[in-house]
């Protein structure tokens, strides 16, 4: 079955309220890791006939103990966006309470930190909540040291506002008065407003990149004595960034997913990052013994390693001549606008046939990079993975639980090649903890999702 044909209402479980994490633990690392499959299953040939459902072993671990579970010569990828305090309050003349939701900068910005670092003023697409009490005129709240943010609506979009955010303290960038302004948004899941240890614990101790609505939550169990820990055992740590925006939190409506349309959310990796990748696979072509495990830290971190093989299949059939039947057409120069990865790209390429090799992809992205002389990929990925998806980048993941009927649930099915039901059933019945705060797992790629 094509992707586009599946139903949601066939990713569902019965989550009961108990059993989601509306608080953290105590101690980050603290936190329960169920292990799917085993790094040799992953490596495994698809001809073997071994899969998840004839090697489904699970154990039971914890975080703190990850650097007994990963096996030497493991690479780490972890998102290092960082959650900022996009919910901002603004009260009316008449007391009523507008809502604003800052959801990522306005067309006109290149990318999320250049809007971050603005000076006196910005453009953002936001929700408002109340935005039918809300119809002219700008709002204001004091911030700081009496200092004032002003909020001026531009322009309604289909389900969002562009507005106009200005302020009195020319020193300070955008970033800096939603730190003193705005609110941590947390998922509604919750059930609850956020707390002052939110602030601290809705972000990963490795948070540098500002510009995310919501964690990306795998890593929120990691600790600066965990990461000595790996270290210790050869297990290596590298960096992206993907900016999780409000669409992670968008319900799934649509019958079938062709009529669903995800987010695109801002990616942003090093080239130097993009030629080790790529210098791993040259690794697994020539010599066996030097295969480094590259395992995804939450599904932000997967989303944007897969999206890094499609653009350098684009850049490939771009170079051939070949309309690649994504977004690029014929003689159309190359841009980083043109290679964001569009929802069905990988399956339209797939359906075209004569996918190029993961080290020609990535070397083929990192060759134009360099041409360019760009030391950073700076673009936007919408990619949705789902049960048909074949695996180019990653042979594992570490992710949170999710919610019944999401995209991240059916990011689960692809890489468990469909066998995502008993991993759920034993999370439920041994005492898991689900969604953002909760506990987590460790999911080896079944081979016959590659």
């Amino acid at each position: 079955m094509h992707p586009k044909d599946l139903s949601i209402l066939d990713f569902t479980y019965d989550l009961p309220a108990s059993k989601i994490a509306s608080y953290p633990l105590e101690e980050r690392d603290a936190s329960k890791l169920l292990v799917v499959g085993s790094a040799e299953t992953a490596g495994a040939d698809r001809a073997s006939g071994v899969g998840m459902a004839q090697a489904s072993q699970m154990s039971e671990s914890t975080y703190a103990n990850l650097d007994s579970v990963l096996p030497a010569n493991t690479l780490l990828i972890h998102n290092n966006t960082k959650v900022v305090a996009a919910r901002l309050f603004f009260a009316k003349d008449n007391g009523t309470i507008i809502e604003i939701f800052c959801l990522e900068p306005a067309p006109i910005y290149k990318d999320i930190t250049t809007a971050m670092l603005a000076k006196k003023e910005v453009l953002w697409g936001c929700l408002i909540g109340g935005a039918k009490k809300w119809k002219e005129g700008s709002l204001q709240i004091k911030y700081g040291n009496n200092y004032t943010l002003t909020a001026t609506k531009q322009e309604q979009l289909t389900d969002s506002y562009i507005v106009k955010f200005e302020w009195d303290n020319e020193s300070q960038s955008f970033a800096e008065v939603l730190e003193m302004a705005g609110n941590i948004p947390l998922p509604p899941y919750f059930n609850r407003d956020a707390e002052d240890n939110d602030k601290e614990r809705y972000q990963t101790v490795y948070a540098v990149a500002e510009g995310s609505v919501a964690a990306p939550t795998a890593g929120l169990h990691f600790t600066p004595r965990l990461f000595e820990k790996l270290a210790a055992k050869n297990i290596e740590k590298e960096f992206v960034t993907l900016h999780v925006g409000a669409g992670t939190f968008k319900p799934v409506k649509a019958a079938r997913m062709e009529d669903h349309e995800m987010h695109a959310e801002y990616i942003d990796v090093r080239t130097s990052l993009i030629e080790k990748l790529r210098d791993c696979f040259v690794a697994r072509a020539t010599n066996k013994n030097t295969d480094q495990n590259i395992i995804a830290v939450g599904t932000t971190s997967l989303r944007t390693l897969e999206s890094l093989y499609w653009m350098g299949a684009k850049i490939i059939a771009a170079n051939s001549g070949v309309n690649s039947g994504a977004n690029i057409a014929n003689n159309t120069p190359l841009t980083l606008d043109n290679l964001a990865v569009v929802q069905w790209d990988p399956y339209t390429f797939t359906e075209q046939g004569n996918l190029p090799k993961t080290v020609a992809a990535l070397d083929a992205l990192a060759s134009w990079l360099n041409q360019n002389k760009l030391e950073r990929l700076l673009t936007k990925t919408q990619i949705i993975i789902a049960p048909g998806y074949r695996f180019k980048i990653i042979d594992g993941l570490i992710t949170n639980f999710h919610q019944p009927q999401s995209t991240l649930l059916l990011l689960v099915a692809a890489i468990t090649n469909g066998n995502w039901k008993p991993i759920y059933q034993y999370a439920l019945e041994n005492d898991f903890r689900f969604l953002s705060y909760g506990d987590g797992c460790l999911i080896w790629l079944d081979p016959f999702a590659r």
